[in-house]
């Protein structure tokens, strides 16, 4: 009796498991068959808003189940961008494949390195939160990689766009970190900047806004980054910022001037 319970349960299982897939796949078939009676109309709207576009004119679109692939070549990485955000805004679109290439000049790892390292530079000039904000960058490829971290959203989003508009690169990895609200840090953040720039040896570098000294704060434990004129400056630095009431901890990376370029 009780071997043909367990047969029985068994049994039950096994169809219920097959009622499943059964109706998984025929939910799947009714969704790329209502998404698929629109590819028609979704290629003439991707199309035309392509077409009506110069820089997109070597960009080519086909529609299967309401997905849009891209292909063809742009001369920029944010033109790639522009492309597929053009496509998913059209009516009934499921989502966008982009395998568009990004032509342009064709310019080396070095010399694409030095335009990017001197735009991420500057780019800061006049922002309040300048001495807030740090960026690392490697390039291989015509990909350009983006680390550090900034105090918020809008720096993170700046330093990107560059990256984007930049003729020559090919893509672009965002690994920019960017710093967590805190009220805490936030305090302490004017007070490392005070102690910094309010010292005579070290009120030099708040002259001027692309070249301050980069603090970055993190759970009350700082870091320091970019360059200083000299060994003095750097020891001093770092001696102010321990002397801060709530730092936890400091983290002197300090370059010395015509000894290396690694902060920006």
């Amino acid at each position: 009796m009780e071997i043909t319970k367990i047969i029985m349960n068994k049994t039950k299982s096994i169809f219920s498991s097959f009622l499943l897939v059964g109706l998984l796949s025929a939910t799947m078939f009714a969704q790329a068959s209502s998404a698929a009676r629109y590819d028609g109309s979704i290629q003439n709207s991707v199309t035309k808003k392509l077409a009506d576009n110069q820089k997109f004119h070597e960009v080519k679109s086909s529609v299967e189940d309401g997905i849009v692939t891209l292909t063809g070549t742009v001369d920029l990485y944010q033109d790639k961008l522009d492309a597929a955000k053009a496509a998913k805004k059209q009516k009934n679109v499921q989502g966008v494949r982009n395998l568009i290439e990004v032509g342009g000049p064709a310019i080396s790892d070095a010399q694409l390195h030095e335009q990017l390292s001197r735009k991420l530079y500057y780019d800061r000039v006049g922002w309040y939160d300048a001495a807030f904000n740090y960026y690392t960058l490697s390039v291989k490829d015509g990909v350009a990689t983006l680390g550090g971290q900034t105090y918020n959203e809008v720096g993170r989003d700046s330093a990107l766009a560059i990256a984007y508009r930049m003729p020559g690169v090919k893509d672009v990895v965002n690994e920019i970190k960017v710093s967590p609200v805190s009220i805490f840090d936030d305090n302490l953040r004017k007070r490392t900047e005070r102690a910094l720039y309010g010292d005579a040896v070290l009120s030099k570098y708040a002259v001027d806004p692309a070249r301050p000294i980069r603090i970055i704060i993190d759970g009350g434990h700082v870091s320091l980054y970019g360059t200083v004129i000299s060994p003095m400056d750097k020891q001093v630095a770092g001696m102010r910022v321990g002397q801060i009431p709530g730092v936890f901890s400091v983290e002197n990376n300090l370059v010395v001037e015509n000894n290396s370029k690694a902060g920006m």
